[in-house]
């Protein structure tokens, strides 16, 4: 198991624990002060209670991003955010199981709240600050660190190994070696650090090693060459991507610190948004889309003997296509072309495309053809909104235009997306390059916010039936 895993699941038990001892110590508070009545016995219903709510916190906790870099990340921080999560836990627990308590006054819910609320902060919080400074202690002392990669053999890299090397207290990363960007192959590492191979071997190395830090040290003349694909093709790892900050970071407030005694460096967040964003949007992909199969479902039913009266072959067509962290999976459409349409290899459809059939022409032109993918949403190869998937066919001629496409690939694809609204279906290799602008744009602004604004104005379209 990676050492981040191992650590991350300390805290997870931790939490468990300490959280299902709170609830005990609570429940004994409000029988023996609130409602006044003597405890005999625990049954078992009390034990699944306990078992339950502490669950919930853990899960709280993890979409309050608690969990992430739980080291590394200062404890202040944290405990801001444990705050947050314990507030907003304690109020929902409080109207799913506390309201309804037998109780002599009004102010015993106000006290059950406030004994609640700080009993599980204060223990919790305790605990993780303990175990968080044994973690810091050890790191700090060089006991305890993330395997690291330096990238890059030139002066930045040896500056930056110079420096993480000589930090007092160090800063958690275990440099195992320098992977060459360019010739000379020994650069100015050569000697000091193990050479682990060529930037070509990036992918092999980092997983083979099980990699868990990189730090990309690229200089200054390569940086707009070799930036942008290094990152590319580490976003599909589960690694943490670090590059040296240059004076421009500096002055627009790029590098924040979240710890001070961390190493001057720009940390490329994993998550797009926030884990409870991402929580939300999870919750929404599933709400909307068994409400829109479940409404839908008669036009399911026309839609499909429209297209067997229209044409021979299947209702539905089924479609590779590459999803978030380039795995590939099965894109479900009502079918729209005549069947064996790509029986000459695979082409993108145009506006007067002989191959699709006359429903099919309405189907494309109103998006109902995806309503389908529904399904991918459920099954969780999709959401809603996000960058459109694409063939492997057709990413591999987009890569040698735009390397940074592999950027989409972060984030999982959608039913519909900026893309698609501003631009529509694009019909050439060029058309998806153009579109792909959009699409890195929705990444950077990436937001719920943002995501109901793009359905609003899908759904404007398909009744519009401006589809393109």
């Amino acid at each position: 198991m990676r050492k981040k895993n191992q650590h991350i699941a300390s805290f997870v038990i931790l939490d468990f624990i300490l959280s299902y001892i709170v609830w005990f110590l609570f429940w004994y508070y409000r029988k023996s002060y609130i409602e006044q009545v003597p405890i005999t016995e625990v049954n078992f219903n009390q034990f699944l209670i306990s078992f339950t709510i502490s669950l919930g916190w853990v899960g709280l906790y993890a979409i309050f991003g608690i969990y992430n870099e739980p080291i590394k990340v200062s404890r202040l921080k944290t405990m801001g955010l444990q705050i947050q999560a314990t507030l907003l836990g304690v109020i929902v627990i409080f109207f799913v199981t506390l309201i309804d308590d037998p109780i002599r006054e009004y102010n015993s819910y106000r006290y059950m709240v406030v004994v609640y609320f700080f009993l599980q902060l204060f223990l919790v919080s305790v605990a993780r600050f303990w175990l968080a400074t044994i973690y810091k202690h050890r790191m700090y002392n060089g006991l305890m660190g993330y395997d690291t990669v330096i990238i890059g053999n030139g002066e930045s890299a040896e500056a930056i190994y110079n420096k993480l090397t000589s930090m007092k207290p160090l800063a958690g990363y275990n440099i195992v070696g320098y992977i060459s960007i360019q010739p000379p192959q020994e650069g100015n590492l050569y000697g000091k650090l193990k050479r682990l191979g060529d930037i070509k071997d990036l992918k092999e190395i980092l997983q083979k090693r099980n990699i868990e830090e990189v730090i990309i040290c690229t200089e200054v003349h390569q940086s707009e060459q070799l930036l942008l694909p290094i990152i590319s093709e580490c976003s599909n790892l589960n690694v943490t991507l670090n590059v040296i900050p240059g004076l421009y970071d500096y002055l627009v407030g790029n590098v924040k610190m979240s710890n001070v005694l961390d190493a001057p460096l720009v940390k490329i967040k994993p998550h797009i948004i926030a884990p409870w964003e991402m929580f939300v949007k999870r919750t929404m992909d599933i709400v909307f889309s068994i409400v829109a199969l479940v409404l839908l479902f008669p036009l399911f039913i026309i839609i499909a003997i429209l297209i067997k009266l229209d044409s021979e072959g299947p209702i539905f067509y089924l479609q590779e296509r590459i999803g978030k962290g380039g795995k590939p999976f099965k894109i479900i459409k009502f079918r729209s072309m005549y069947v064996d349409a790509e029986a000459k290899g695979p082409s993108l459809s145009s506006k007067d495309d002989p191959r699709i059939t006359r429903v099919g022409k309405f189907l494309r032109k109103t998006r109902i053809d995806e309503i389908p993918q529904f399904i991918n949403v459920l099954k969780g190869d999709m959401s809603l909104v996000g960058p459109r998937p694409e063939r492997q066919f057709f990413i591999d001629q987009i890569v040698k235009i735009a390397p940074h496409y592999r950027h989409l690939h972060r984030v999982k694809p959608g039913i519909t997306s900026w893309g698609q609204v501003k631009y529509g279906y694009a019909e050439n290799v060029q058309q998806m390059v153009e579109r792909l602008e959009y699409d890195l744009l929705y990444i950077e602004n990436m937001s719920l916010a943002m995501d109901i604004k793009i359905l609003a104005y899908t759904i404007l379209i398909i009744l519009q039936g401006r589809g393109k």
